[in-house]
């Protein structure tokens, strides 16, 4: 990382042109050396001593203290990669720097911007519609094995390619299980419906795939069943916690024996929340807040599994999925407390199983949408955080083909044939944007 600190220096008597194409090349070069033909892992530390192991390309930029404007460009250039298609963050940053470096040596040449522009936006236009007239092929005609060569295709260079084959089959079945299908009639498949939970132990091999929502969490008190059939999920984001009376208020009282009235009337009010919830027919609660053992008692005596301080976006999928509204109060509009039956979701089964060290809560056959979580083994942080990210990009890769129902050769074989392509075209046109096109030729 300490190489990039000359990305901010500038040196007398060069025009900033330069400079800004040498600072490109800089980290073009730093890019390629960190990641080469098959990545190896990088160790990078940063200024408070973290570490982060990757080889994923959009990550190691991510960690590089970049100050040069035109460095800063290539820098966004992977994040926007990352987020918006998920994979090819690399490649996406070199062929972006090759662009750059050769179209300074045509400026040299005293051929203007203006020129190269337009010849490297008409190399792009012809690129993408050779690609989809003549390179690119249906997928529904290839059939599954064409899936399963595109996940292994996007770990390949990556920490998972000894057991690519294991997690191809893994990643490919997650997302044809959350395909959704939108009013409209086309069919999505959402990256966020796979849920990631990394757990310390086993091997990578031991990683795992349920059909539901897990959450690493647990049953509030030990008196609740580990396992409920046919689940009425409530989900609150409120405290269930004994009421207490608003700061500010003031009792005067004159009755020692009304005080031990007020005591009882504030559990009251926490008894007759618990069993309005109870009533509506939930036998499970969700709640994104504190659970204190007054209230747990009332949720163990009807056999309700109760889970305290869950994390709201978890409480949002699993409100989503299960088809439950999450409750942020009891009062109504005529300022009375009730709980609707119509509050609740449904899902077949939720249970409680260990799994490593930790506790988690299944949800399976949710009856809105369809979730899918993956449980990532393996020995350190270092190792799960990266495989969650080779995950996460095969993940997109599956998503894009399935949604695009289209797919290309690998191996650099399409940017060779577009190489090929846009040479012969170049030598059709007569005026100056040819030696453009044939610069982005060369690139490819």
């Amino acid at each position: 990382m300490s190489q990039v600190s000359i990305l901010g220096q500038r040196e007398q008597g060069q025009d900033v042109r330069t400079q800004n194409i040498m600072a490109v090349l800089a980290l073009s070069n730093i890019v390629k050396t960190s990641l080469g033909p098959q990545g190896l892992d990088k160790m990078l530390v940063d200024d408070i001593g973290d570490v982060t192991i990757t080889n994923d390309g959009a990550t190691i930029l991510k960690q590089l203290e970049v100050t040069h404007p035109a460095a800063k460009v290539l820098v966004e250039l992977s994040q926007i990669q990352d987020r918006e298609v998920g994979d090819g963050t690399t490649s996406v940053v070199i062929l972006a720097a090759e662009l750059l470096k050769r179209g300074n040596e045509l400026i040299k040449n005293n051929i203007h911007a203006t020129s190269v522009m337009a010849g490297y936006r008409l190399a792009l236009k012809e690129s993408i519609k050779f690609i989809q007239s003549s390179l690119s092929v249906k997928t529904d005609s290839l059939g599954r094995e064409a899936l399963i060569n595109a996940a292994k295709t996007s770990m390949s260079s990556k920490l998972l390619n000894a057991e690519s084959d294991f997690f191809a089959e893994l990643v490919v079945n997650a997302m044809t299980n959350v395909k959704t299908v939108s009013h409209s009639g086309a069919a999505k498949y959402p990256v966020k419906a796979v849920h990631i939970l990394k757990t310390h132990g086993g091997s990578a091999k031991d990683s795992q795939l349920v059909d539901g929502y897990a959450i690493e969490a647990t049953r509030s008190a030990q008196g609740m069943p580990t396992s409920v059939s046919g689940a009425k999920v409530a989900c609150v984001d409120f405290n269930l916690n004994k009421y207490r009376m608003a700061f500010g208020i003031q009792v005067l009282v004159h009755d020692p024996e009304a005080l031990d009235k007020i005591r009882i009337g504030e559990m009251d009010v926490c008894k007759k929340r618990c069993q309005m919830i109870i009533d509506s027919g939930a036998n499970v609660v969700l709640c994104s807040r504190g659970i204190d053992d007054f209230a747990l008692k009332y949720f163990v005596e009807a056999g309700v599994i109760a889970i305290r301080r869950v994390a709201k976006n978890d409480l949002k999928r699993i409100a989503n999925n299960t088809g439950a509204k999450v409750v942020v109060s009891l009062a109504d509009i005529e300022g009375e407390e009730t709980f609707e039956a119509s509050n609740l979701g449904t899902c077949e089964r939720v249970y409680e199983k260990r799994v490593g060290d930790w506790e988690y809560m299944f949800f399976e056959g949710m009856s809105q949408t369809r979730a899918q979580t993956v449980i990532l083994r393996g020995a350190n942080d270092f190792f799960l955080e990266e495989v969650e990210r080779s995950m996460h990009d095969s993940l997109c890769v599956i998503k894009r083909v399935l949604e695009s129902n289209s797919i290309v050769a690998g191996g650099g074989s399409v940017e060779v044939a577009l190489s090929v392509y846009l040479d012969d075209f170049a030598r059709t046109l007569g005026s100056r944007e040819q030696l453009a096109i044939a610069e982005f030729s060369e690139a490819l």
